[in-house]
């Protein structure tokens, strides 16, 4: 399927992002011993990962702003819609586990690779209940 321009820019700049994410990572886990204190200098550059993160959500919600299809920003939308509610109701309900129970603690880190994962979850959502999974599936 041939990609309109909203997407090709939305592709190069989810792989300029995803180079940064990961160029940031390795280089905070290099610069940053374990169990360092947090000194300015150390939460500098451990949220230098941060800014890319925030990049990938100002890139999807450009391409959604961008998009002239209306069915494809709807199947889009719907898909972030499914995210959301699929990394509210996991983060809720472990929360309240961690709250009432000894289940280990899971570090906030985890929340936006789940709200990733339900895009994929959104994707299957609306495959199942309107038959497209848009322009990914």
């Amino acid at each position: 399927m041939a990609q309109n321009p909203a997407q090709r820019r939305y592709m190069r700049r989810m792989i300029l992002l995803s180079a940064a994410y990961i160029a940031a990572v390795v280089l905070a886990s290099w610069l940053i011993p374990d169990d360092a204190a947090a000194t300015p200098l150390t939460v500098t550059i451990a949220l230098v990962p941060a800014l890319a993160t925030s990049g990938f959500i100002w890139a999807m919600a450009s391409y959604v702003a961008e998009l002239k299809d209306e069915y494809v920003r709807m199947l889009e939308i719907r898909k972030m819609l499914v995210a959301t509610g699929f990394t509210l109701a996991l983060a809720s309900g472990w929360g309240i586990l961690e709250l009432f129970t000894t289940v280990p603690r899971v570090q906030l880190f985890y929340v936006f690779p789940v709200w990733c994962l339900g895009l994929a979850v959104g994707s299957l959502v609306n495959k199942v209940t309107i038959g497209d999974g848009g322009p990914c599936l």
